[in-house]
């Protein structure tokens, strides 16, 4: 009778494994990071080829990461910061403060006087060596000094009105659609004509199926330069001169990516397209729903390739395009580069701008890339 009035008693559920959702595979990544580079040779203490691994390793990084940060930290530098010699890393700009009774803010500089004390003043005008100056405080009393006895006054400023200026300015929304549209249609078109004619060439038996593949492949000792002169003439028959379809089609076949998707297709074993051809699975059915998504890997491989070939694609673009509404942001580029200046500041804010695309594209795929790349010669 007691059993009938104990409290029932809940079984114990088993734990549950935390989601493995994106923060999770980060974190775990930063781990294997961390304790490889915390690792060493020696049992009690870092042996001297630890030391020197990680020297080679942090040579590396600042050869690679170097230009990098130089370029992103002088694109928020004033034209005047850009010009200075000897150069900084960081972007510094000169001092201004606004005075009563002008109505810009005027540049700031320390001034030294005879006795050896310093002051900071505002310099209201220049007249060959000699500099006019007042406290910003008491605006009532000039100074005159020699421009050699004052420094100009220097803080941590980002000239954020370079990429500011460079939407108002400038149409860099329809060169940014160019580029972007041009990156996205030629990427697509070419996973798809490259996928067909690798599953053609790994699936497929027929005569001369290795020499149409060795054609293929040997067009890759050809210089690109040697056949613009032909593409230009069979786009302009085509009329597809300053038109964006005629700088994507000329190059949607890649002997790059049919190699590729052809060396990692030779990996799907035959017997699943043999089961779906026992279903009565048509052939592009089979092409669609079992060797593209098993080859995922290697098409982002080449899809990571065609962003970074079409992106950053120069010359193609500037035979075919020659009206300033069908630039891409690389012919934009080449814009800011006049035969008496170059309007430095801009050019590296759009630069900046041009590489996140490319570096957001990597970030996305660059897990399947190294398994692509790695499955792709097995065979």
């Amino acid at each position: 009778m007691s059993d009938l009035f104990d409290p029932p008693t809940l079984a114990a559920s088993p734990p549950r494994c935390p989601p493995r959702g994106r923060n999770s595979t980060l974190g775990a990544a930063l781990r294997v990071s961390l304790r490889w580079l915390t690792a060493r040779r020696g049992y009690l203490r870092a042996d001297w080829t630890d030391w020197l691994a990680r020297i080679y390793l942090l040579l590396g990084v600042l050869l690679m990461f170097g230009p990098v940060v130089w370029l992103v930290l002088s694109s928020f530098k004033t034209p005047a910061a850009l010009t200075e010699f000897p150069p900084q890393l960081l972007p510094y700009g000169q001092k201004s403060v606004a005075v009563a009774g002008h109505s810009d803010p005027l540049p700031v500089y320390r001034v030294n006087w005879p006795d050896g004390t310093t002051r900071e003043l505002a310099e209201v005008r220049r007249i060959g060596i000699q500099a006019t100056l007042v406290d910003p405080a008491a605006p009532g009393r000039e100074y005159r000094v020699n421009i050699r006895d004052r420094q100009p006054v220097r803080e941590f400023r980002l000239a954020t009105q370079n990429y500011t200026e460079v939407f108002s300015k400038f149409s860099f929304g329809t060169y940014l659609w160019n580029s972007v549209f041009i990156t996205v249609v030629a990427t697509l078109i070419t996973l798809l004509i490259n996928a067909m004619a690798a599953f053609a060439l790994s699936k497929y038996r027929f005569n001369g199926r290795g020499a149409v593949f060795l054609l293929i492949v040997s067009t890759l000792l050809i210089p690109p330069t040697i056949i613009l002169v032909p593409n230009f003439l069979v786009v302009s028959e085509l009329g597809l001169l300053n038109s964006l379809w005629g700088v994507i089609w000329p190059a949607v076949a890649t002997p790059t990516g049919v190699f590729l998707l052809r060396q990692y297709m030779l990996t799907i074993p035959d017997e699943l397209l043999d089961a779906a051809r026992m279903d009565h699975a048509s052939e592009w059915r089979i092409f669609w729903r079992i060797v593209m998504p098993l080859s995922a890997p290697a098409l982002a491989v080449l899809a990571i390739f065609s962003v970074m070939w079409r992106w950053n694609d120069f010359l193609w673009p500037l035979i075919v395009l020659s009206k300033a509404e069908k630039f891409t942001l690389q012919l934009a580029l080449n814009a800011f580069q006049g035969e008496l200046t170059t309007q430095w500041h801009y050019l590296l804010a759009m630069t900046v701008i041009t590489l996140l695309p490319v570096t957001v594209a990597f970030a996305f795929l660059q897990r399947h890339i190294t398994a692509g790349i790695a499955s792709a010669g097995l065979k």
